[in-house]
Order: structure tokens, then C-alpha cells, then sequence
């Protein structure tokens, strides 16, 4: 039996809430409904995110769920972190509280963690309802994540997912507050060699206004580039290394023909070797960090 062949006791499901007051009692009550009819021991953990609107107040009103209050807004990832840290399963289901993700997929992604480290659902069903102004930094983001990671990702930062809590606690210090903690998990696992699999889910239209912005785009890409450097250095610097060298080639080339040598091609080497012996230093650093893996 692998370490992911585990037996399922119970499920600890974590919702994560901010100023979610036209949704979270329809939302809440939709995953209590589906987990009832599952026969899955569970609980369901609400993190009010320091709402400023009548979350809090809604979810107060509400029996069978164990709400924790945090009096200020932290993050999405604070959230989450904060519901992992006082559940009492070593499986951990997450879902949003806007309506978008479909619970029905949570048994069946809690069945399938028996045998895997984590189960995302991949919001690649027939119904799925994603802004078209995010489409491109997603399909974009996406590609380069499976580029960096090794293995195509069909959704890069899913809401909807089931992991085991060791495994969560093992790469805490890398996740991140904000909205890309599901980056980054997705990437630590991956790049871990842990087992992952997904399941293709529909995603429904939001209730409630958006909490991303264009913005975060860019700290995803960013997040994304540190994360796979911190698993995987060599994934980045060897190409970026070697975009350098092929600019001073070029140059050696031109300057060969033109009978007029510069700098500028030996700069490019240069530049090419300093990377590449950043990069093979840090690979070892990685290495030593991540310590022996098990299998």
C-alpha cells in the first residue's frame, strides 16, 4: 500500500468567507445538504475573513457549522489556513462561499483521495462560467505553470479541492495569505512528486462582486516563477541562461562578418555562464531544503 492509500475517516470541509452576504447561507447550506446525503463523517468549518457586510451576522444564525470570527481581513489563504489549523481530519475539502463551485463533487473527490495526496476539481466541465477578460492571463499563467512544473495543469488554482492535511502542513511556510494559496499548493504537490489528480467540474456563475483583480496577475506569475525555483531551479535559470548565450552567439556571428568585434557578445556569455552557476547553486540549495523525498 503507497502513502496515499489511506483509510477515509472523515473530512474536514473549510470555507473561507469575506463580505459574502448574498451567498454564504445558500453556499453553506448547499455543501451541508450534499455532505449529509454523502454518509461521509465531516465537518464543516466557516471562516468569517473579517467581513464588513452581514456575513458574520447570517452565519451566526446558522446551526452545524463551527464558525470562527477573525476580527480583521488576512486573506484568502489566511482563511484557509486558519479553518486547516483547527480541523480535526486529516482530510481537508475546500470550497468557495460565492456559489461557483459545485459541492456534489466533494464525495466523490473524498472517495478518490484514498488513493491520491490531493483532488482538484478542474473547472473544465460543460458549464463553465469564467470571465472572458481572464481568460487570456489564465490560458497564459497555465502554460507556463505546466512548462515549469513537468506535467500539463489543467487548472492551475481550482477552489475546489480535497488534500490531506499532512501535506499541507508540510509546505505551510510557502503558502502564501492572499488569493494564491491555490497556486502554490497545486505547484508545491507537483513538484513534490506527490499524487494529484483532477476531476472536471462546472463553475457556475458568481454571486457577489469579485474579490480578484487584474492586478493579481502579476503576483501570480511572480509566485509562480518562486515557487518553481524554490522545487526546481534549473527549470528557470538553464533557459534564461541559455537565452543569453544565444544573444552573444548571435553577436560573436555578426561581428565575425562585419569584422568588428564588441563587448556585447562576450557580455552575453558571460551573463550565460553567471546564470547557470546561480542556477546550479541553488539547485543544490533546493536539494538540501526539500531534504530526502519519500516514495
Amino acid at each position: 500500500m503507497s502513502e496515499a492509500d489511506t483509510i477515509i475517516h472523515g473530512v474536514s470541509v473549510v470555507i473561507p468567507a469575506y463580505n459574502e452576504e448574498d451567498a454564504i447561507e445558500d453556499a453553506v447550506r448547499h455543501v451541508m445538504d450534499v455532505m449529509d446525503g454523502s454518509g461521509l463523517e465531516y465537518e464543516l468549518i466557516v471562516v468569517d475573513d473579517g467581513s464588513s457586510d452581514r456575513t458574520a451576522e447570517i452565519l451566526e444564525g446558522m446551526s452545524g457549522i463551527v464558525l470562527i470570527p477573525v476580527p480583521e481581513n488576512r486573506g484568502y489563504g489566511a482563511s484557509l489556513m486558519t479553518g486547516i489549523r483547527k480541523s480535526k481530519y486529516d482530510l481537508i475539502a475546500i470550497t468557495d462561499a460565492d456559489g461557483t463551485y459545485p459541492p456534489e463533487k466533494i464525495p466523490d473527490m473524498v472517495h478518490e483521495c484514498s488513493r491520491y495526496d490531493m483532488v482538484v476539481g478542474a473547472r473544465v466541465g460543460d458549464n463553465v462560467h469564467i470571465q472572458t477578460v481572464r481568460k487570456p492571463a489564465k490560458w497564459l499563467l497555465g502554460n507556463i505553470s505546466s512548462y515549469l512544473a513537468g506535467r500539463r495543469i489543467p487548472d492551475l488554482n481550482s477552489g475546489l479541492r480535497v488534500i490531506r492535511k499532512d501535506l499541507v502542513q508540510r509546505f505551510e511556510h510557502l503558502l502564501p495569505s492572499g488569493f494564491s494559496f491555490t497556486t502554490t499548493i497545486t505547484l508545491a504537490c507537483l513538484c513534490s512528486s506527490s499524487l494529484v489528480k483532477y476531476l472536471p467540474i462546472d463553475y457556475h456563475p458568481r454571486i457577489g462582486d469579485s474579490k480578484i483583480r487584474a492586478m493579481h496577475a502579476l503576483d501570480f506569475l511572480i509566485l509562480i516563477i518562486r515557487t518553481i525555483v524554490y522545487f526546481n531551479p534549473l527549470k528557470v535559470f538553464i533557459p534564461l541562461g541559455s537565452a543569453f548565450f544565444v544573444l552573444g552567439f548571435t553577436k560573436f556571428i555578426y561581428d565575425v562578418y562585419i569584422g568588428n568585434f564588441s563587448e556585447t557578445a562576450l557580455l552575453g556569455f558571460i551573463g550565460a555562464v553567471l546564470i547557470w552557476g546561480i542556477g546550479l547553486l541553488s539547485d543544490q540549495i533546493s536539494r538540501v531544503a526539500l531534504g530526502p523525498r519519500k516514495f
